[in-house]
């Protein structure tokens, strides 16, 4: 597989996570929960989902565009680009083990898959960016 497509399919994935977390509340049924909080803490949690989807769209349709220019590693500021996505997913992974309780997955086999999976999403989101930013110009 080469890394142009790796970086569209890398530029799918996100719009897909983006376009999933705007339901999240709905998907998680999280609307009861969420309907309990005070009205300021309510806003930033919609704040923060919609701005996170936001960035991944933009991540992703960059990716899209440029993934031809960050695959040759003849553009710095398409490196930089792809090391600095790299860095966004490899936080997210380590927040992924290092900050989520394990008591919300662990000894339930659906959560334990649905957190597994995460994972190795957010780790190869990583890999593939890391990869794009550390290649010699072809």
């Amino acid at each position: 597989m080469t890394m142009t497509l790796c970086l569209q399919l890398a530029a799918v994935a996100q719009l897909a996570i983006a376009a999933l977390n705007f339901a999240l509340p709905q998907l998680l049924r999280w609307q009861t929960d969420l309907a309990r909080l005070p009205l300021l803490m309510r806003e930033v949690f919609h704040v923060h989902a919609w701005f996170i989807s936001v960035t991944l769209a933009i991540f992703g349709v960059m990716t899209l565009r440029f993934a031809g220019e960050m695959a040759a590693a003849t553009n710095p500021a398409c490196l930089w680009l792809a090391g600095a996505i790299g860095i966004f997913w490899a936080i997210r992974s380590v927040l992924q083990v290092a900050y989520y309780s394990a008591s919300h997955w662990r000894g339930r086999p659906g959560r334990t898959a649905m957190h597994i999976a995460l994972l190795a999403t957010y780790g190869g989101l990583t890999l593939v960016y890391s990869l794009a930013a550390l290649r010699k110009a072809s």
